[in-house]
């Protein structure tokens, strides 16, 4: 049989767990990451996410597609969606970002998803993760996704919330042990950087540091390992060049088959002895 043909064949049988980085607008490469699992013929059974990584599987859970999904996000102009914060614990209020999340998830609920669903947040002030995966669903990935100093926090049922990757940016906690293979798409390559041109440089790249100190440990734990390493070349609020971050995972799994037909093997395998 063409070796070629293993990554291309349909596995109904496996549980595939899906974890997905924050990253923010880096996030996108998710979406070129899932494209490229798919048409390898690999369906998720659960997903889980922490900030843009909520976003991105909040909308993969209901059951968009990769495309659909870049395409509500590249025709969105998000500056009419955010407003300046009138409190001080931010810069920008997410408030109206609800009314635009309804459109696409008009139930409002973890239980209208196809699949499920576990986003992480961060009780700022227990300075502890939390995980969500049932109720309204909206709040929660909005929580996830609010990027401290950026964003001002979130209040859902009378606890103050901020971006879930602050704790944990690959939650695979929710995953391990329901799913057959695990998979963790991180967004955030720690390796050579572009020049450090100022202090927003400085910040971000300090966040991304604090970010990965437990990424990598979680990600040794997945099966199959996603980190496209071109993903450096961007930046946290860089989603004028969303097409060329949705390519830059797409590719990178497209020309790395080798990800995963060993450990797709592998889960074949295991799922059948048992």
């Amino acid at each position: 049989m063409d070796k070629s043909k293993k990554t291309t064949e349909t596995v109904p049988s496996l549980r595939v767990g899906l974890a997905l980085s924050g990253g923010g607008a880096r996030g996108i490469a998710h979406l070129g990451v899932a494209k490229a699992l798919m048409e390898a013929g690999i369906r998720f059974s659960a997903i889980s996410g922490a900030s843009a990584g909520a976003i991105a599987g909040a909308f993969l859970a209901k059951g968009y597609l990769p495309e659909q999904i870049f395409n509500f996000i590249s025709s969105i102009k998000f500056l009419s969606y955010v407003r300046p914060s009138l409190n001080g614990k931010g810069i920008l209020s997410m408030a109206k970002m609800e009314k635009l999340m309804l459109t696409y998830f008009p139930d409002d609920d973890f239980e209208s998803l196809k699949m499920p669903l576990t986003v992480v947040a961060t009780d700022i002030l227990a300075g502890k993760t939390t995980y969500f995966s049932s109720g309204p669903l909206i709040k929660p990935v909005l929580a996830s996704s609010s990027i401290p100093g950026i964003f001002e926090p979130i209040t859902f049922k009378d606890v103050v919330y901020t971006d879930g990757g602050t704790l944990n940016n690959l939650p695979i906690e929710p995953l391990i042990g329901q799913v057959d293979l695990l998979i963790g798409s991180n967004c955030n390559p720690v390796g050579a950087s572009r020049p450090l041109g100022n202090m927003r440089d400085i910040v971000q790249r300090s966040l991304l540091l604090a970010a990965n100190s437990k990424t990598h440990d979680r990600l040794s734990q997945c099966h199959i390992r996603i980190e496209p390493p071109e993903l450096s070349n961007y930046d946290v609020f860089d989603i004028r060049k969303a097409r060329e971050i949705f390519r830059a995972g797409y590719e990178y799994v497209k020309k790395n088959p080798e990800l995963i037909r060993q450990p797709l093997a592998m889960a074949k395998g295991s799922a059948v002895a048992s």
